[in-house]
This record gives structure tokens, sequence and C-alpha cells, in this order.
């Protein structure tokens, strides 16, 4: 077997390091200018009220939107892609989704309802399959299924092309196509994932903005601490080439 040739940082001097460490801290702090500027544009985006009764299905039966909430103004949903086969759902999810899954804790929740917000995941998978994954991986966040219901194929994450038009990241199917994705591949129905946030005013509930894609990476996680080493997240695109003798594909599933 070939031995691969890898590259590491070159190896300087300190101060020589420290003028280089200087520079970047340029460009990191107009990045952090650039990212609040773009926080602010996201928080002045209008809102669609959302007049639709969406019903989902939980561990104390079948609630609404607004019930998603739980009193709180604010409601992240995680919409988690469920696995399925033949139109069947399988007893598992997708692994990029539950690596994601597996690092939220009890205190990110604290967190965020210290702040008047509610995080959720909801999935088209069946609740007695999202249950016994959900016990099966520790998760103590509150996981919904949608099954049945509109909910998925109106936020573009669930596509069927009977039931509504093929949309995913704000691309039509022609788009996604022409970038390269084998949409005509993929056997439908299928899911993807995304985040959509909520604002409740009283009982009336806005979507207020849905990120899909590479768009949950803003949400940090394990990516962004690898962001932060020499190796990075040792995977094939990356630049700087060869760091590592195992390169990963671009699939945050953290699979060893």
């Amino acid at each position: 077997m070939t031995q691969r040739n890898i590259t590491l940082p070159e190896i300087v001097t300190r101060d020589e390091w420290l003028k280089e460490r200087k520079e970047l801290l340029k460009d990191e702090k107009e990045l952090t200018r650039q990212r609040d500027e773009l926080s602010a544009k996201r928080r002045r985006l209008p809102m669609v009220e959302i007049e639709k009764d969406y019903i989902f299905e939980g561990p104390e039966g079948k609630v609404n939107l607004l019930d998603l909430f739980d009193g709180r103004r604010q409601l992240i949903v995680y919409h988690f892609m469920w696995l399925w086969e033949n139109d069947e759902p399988l007893d598992k999810g997708c692994p990029s989704c539950t690596a994601g899954a597996d690092e939220v804790s009890d205190g990110l929740l604290e967190h965020l309802h210290a702040r008047d917000t509610s995080l959720v995941y909801v999935s088209r998978g069946p609740l007695e399959k999202i249950e016994a994954y959900k016990a099966e991986k520790g998760w103590t966040f509150p996981f919904y299924s949608s099954c049945g219901s509109d909910f998925n194929y109106d936020f573009h994450v669930s596509f069927d092309e009977s039931v509504a038009p093929f949309e995913y990241n704000y691309l039509s199917k022609a788009e996604l196509e022409q970038r390269g994705l084998p949409v005509e591949k993929w056997e439908q129905p299928f899911d993807l994932h995304g985040h959509s946030c909520f604002l409740r005013d009283n009982n009336r509930v806005f979507h207020t903005y849905s990120t899909y894609a590479r768009g949950a990476e803003q949400l940090g996680g394990s990516y962004y601490f690898l962001d932060m080493t020499a190796l990075g997240r040792q995977e094939a695109w990356e630049e700087p080439k060869d760091r590592v003798l195992t390169e990963r594909g671009a699939t945050p599933d953290f699979a060893e």
C-alpha cells in the first residue's frame, strides 16, 4: 500500500507566528462584523402568518403548532430527515441529522428557554419509531411526528411531486439539477433537513425564517470547533490539501 504524503503547517518562530496571527485576526474581526450585519438583516425580514392548522403527534397526544411553543415567544423547529425505503419508514433517522441531534444538550435547551425560545425536532417518521429511536439515542429534547400533515411539504423538507412542486433551499427541481444534484434518481417521497423559525404574538403564529443544506452549519456544533484547528474538518474539499491520511466526505455524520 502506498503511503500517502501529508503536509503540516510551516514551522516558524513565535514572533513570525504572532505577526501572521495578527493579520488573520483582522480578517476574523471583519467576518464577525459581517456576521453581525447579516444577523441584523435576518431579524429585519418580514414575516408570514401561519393560517393552516398543522397537527403533530407527540408523547402527550395530538398538538398544534402553537402548542410547540410551550408558552414561549419563539420557536425553532429542526426538520429531521427520516429514512424511508419503498415508501415505508425505517427504524432510524438520517445519520447526519442524528449526529447533530447528539449534540443537543439539556444545557442548550435551558439557555434557549431563558431567552423565551423553544427548540423542537419534527420528522415525517411515525411517532412510535421516533420514540424508539429517541430512547435508543438517549435524547431529551421534544420530538414530534408530522406524519399525515402538510407541514413537511409546506416547508420544503419532504418531496413528493404528486403532493407539491419540488423546491429545496429556495431552488426549483430544474435549478437543483443544473447544480449537479441527481434529483431525478431520488425515489419519491423522501426527506431532507432544515431549520424553521416562528414567532408568536398571543395566539397568532408567524413564520420568520427557514434555512436548509449548509445553512444549518451556522448553528455551530462540532464543525465550528474543528474549524479552529490545524487539520480542520478533515474533508476532501478543504484547503490546504493533504493534511490528513484519511480524508472524509462532506457528510456531517461523524462516523468513524
